[in-house]
């Protein structure tokens, strides 16, 4: 049954036309990606059939009696002093305002003794315990236990103020508080920020036993590849539909990107033809002072200007895949073999213990990631490690070496410029001695074109943040690369930009991410901080995620 329907919806944004007749149908129990580059105009289509956006054009039908459950990126403060608790249980508002109502008339059956009135009673009771039981009254307790479970919600979380958490706590709370609403339309932007790997695989497995039909904006390439079972691209307004997850989307959009390619290389080489022929004709005509060349010439002319001329799409006149740009992170002096030596480190907060006597190697050339529960330090970790680096000369850590010549370039989770009012140019200017007008050029290639440069750093998207950080480091030629959660707030395109970027880097790399799709593209070895201790894992995320089916098979 159709739960959703898009007819030549048309979206403009002052003289940009962001949705230029989009036209699809969403289905019960589908699980739809929707995938494009920052600025497609995805989040756009959730907010339009969520109501919080009209369309300038086209029509939206939403089944009837359907319910809508939204997840936004961010989140403001309650007006309501709310605890976490009392937050999620507004979600069963309804379920206690039944549950109330039937209690009432339970005590009423036991006193009633006219049977015409007992009748009445008995009868409104039945009605409202079919309406108890198809909103998932008796699940209540059940389903609430399940997902604070699996969002891990204890005590502490549930009984702090809603208003008091942090923006990625909002937005968790928020996704469980939809689940336990459990709406007929799942609305899911970026669902995955703020969620560890554990969580992500719980939410993962929630999401495929869903009942109800979801869209989804994500670029965690891992959960799509899981969850969905559409995929659709936005692109230049209009959308391409993939019957499939986002691996067989790439492969399905190579295919037809390839298809296209060389239809328009066939239609191309009839296009020059018959403009040959047309010259020749005119020639011939002139030559031979004969009106019919010039006719047939004319007739050809005619046929040419009809021809709809086909899109060579993302390939350029080559066939090779365009990219917005190319990222290259150079080292000219390597460090030596020790990058990062860690003996019997411990580290708490207060009662809260993060991890105990942790040891830890990192050797040149390699590419470590480093994974856990949120909450277990490592972002913690990476902080007393480069705290170390800047007071090498005060022996801030005895228990934490660096290597001889480490030169470290790091990318924090939030990057937060020192001045929000300086331009591009000006922050590229402060690293770069080249001069302006070299500068603008490099500025460029990574995408800051024309007047982009005059930008407030401070008003720059997350994509456009990393691109400039990653440029001042190029420029200063670390040997040592430190990322904590890279691939936040940036589209895919600018993840496997990155990705290629630091697979061909000849220098070291330790990372923070729970995009699995990304550890796997590039971790020679995965460091987990779990149970206070760190443990090696040789190689990527599926070689890890195959040791720990072993030792649960074996348990």
């Amino acid at each position: 049954m159709i739960e959703i329907e898009l007819k030549n919806i048309k979206k403009n944004y002052g003289l940009k036309n962001v949705l230029d007749g989009i036209n699809f149908e969403a289905k019960t129990g589908e699980r739809i990606a929707i995938v494009g580059s920052n600025g497609a105009g995805k989040s756009t289509i959730l907010n339009i059939i969520s109501g919080e956006e009209n369309q300038d054009s086209g029509k939206l039908n939403i089944k009837k009696d359907a319910t809508i459950g939204k997840l936004n990126q961010i989140y403001q403060k309650e007006k309501e002093d709310l605890l976490v608790k009392e937050f999620l249980e507004r979600k069963f508002e309804d379920i206690n305002s039944l549950e109330k109502e039937m209690k009432k008339l339970e005590k009423e059956m036991t006193i009633e003794t006219n049977e015409i009135r007992l009748e009445k009673i008995i009868n409104k009771y039945g009605k409202l315990q079919e309406q108890f039981i198809l909103i998932g009254g008796y699940e209540m307790q059940e389903d609430y236990n399940k997902i604070c479970s699996g969002f891990r919600f204890d005590d502490d979380i549930l009984n702090k103020k809603y208003n008091l958490l942090s923006g990625g706590e909002k937005t968790i709370v928020n996704l469980a508080g939809i689940l336990l609403s459990k709406p007929s339309i799942l609305l899911l932007d970026e669902p995955t920020n703020h969620l560890d790997i554990e969580t992500l695989e719980w939410l993962e497995e929630f999401l495929i036993s869903y009942k109800g039909t979801i869209l989804m904006v994500s670029h965690d390439r891992y959960f799509l590849d899981k969850v969905a079972t559409k995929t659709i691209l936005i692109e230049n307004g209009k959308e391409k539909i993939y019957y499939g997850n986002y691996t067989y989307f790439l492969e399905e959009d190579e295919r037809r990107t390839l298809a296209q390619f060389e239809k328009y290389k066939s239609q191309q080489k009839q296009i020059k033809k018959m403009k040959e022929s047309i010259k020749t004709l005119r020639k011939f005509g002139e030559l031979a002072k004969n009106e019919l060349f010039f006719k047939r010439a004319k007739s050809i002319e005619k046929r040419l200007e009809k021809i709809q001329v086909i899109d060579r799409g993302r390939l350029d006149k080559k066939g090779e895949r365009q990219k917005g740009f190319k990222l290259e992170i150079n080292m000219q002096e390597r460090s030596g073999k020790d990058v990062i030596e860690i003996r019997n480190l411990s580290k708490s907060f207060g009662d809260k213990i993060l991890f105990e006597n942790l040891n830890l190697d990192i050797m040149f050339k390699e590419k470590v990631c480093l994974i856990g529960k949120n909450g277990t330090g490592k972002s913690t970790l990476i902080k007393m490690i480069l705290n170390q680096a800047s007071n090498l000369n005060n022996n801030f850590s005895e228990r934490i070496r660096i290597g001889s010549s480490v030169k470290i370039g790091y990318i924090p989770q939030e990057i937060i410029f020192d001045n929000q009012e300086e331009t591009i140019l000006e922050f590229f200017l402060k690293t770069y001695k080249g001069g302006e007008t070299l500068a603008r050029t490099i500025l460029a290639k990574f995408m800051f074109r024309g007047e982009d440069v005059f930008k407030k750093v401070g008003k720059l998207s997350g994509g456009e943040k990393v691109r400039l950080v990653l440029l001042k480091l190029i420029q200063e030629d670390v040997n040592f690369l430190i990322l904590d959660e890279p691939t936040n707030h940036i589209d895919i395109e600018t993840r496997e930009i990155l990705e290629e970027a630091i697979k061909n880097y000849k220098g070291t790399v330790l990372f923070i991410s729970h995009d699995r799709y990304f550890i796997n593209a590039l971790a020679t070895r995965i460091i987990e901080i779990r149970d206070r201790i760190a443990k090696t894992y040789i190689g990527n995320y599926d070689n890890y995620q195959k040791i720990q089916k072993q030792k649960k098979d074996e348990n």
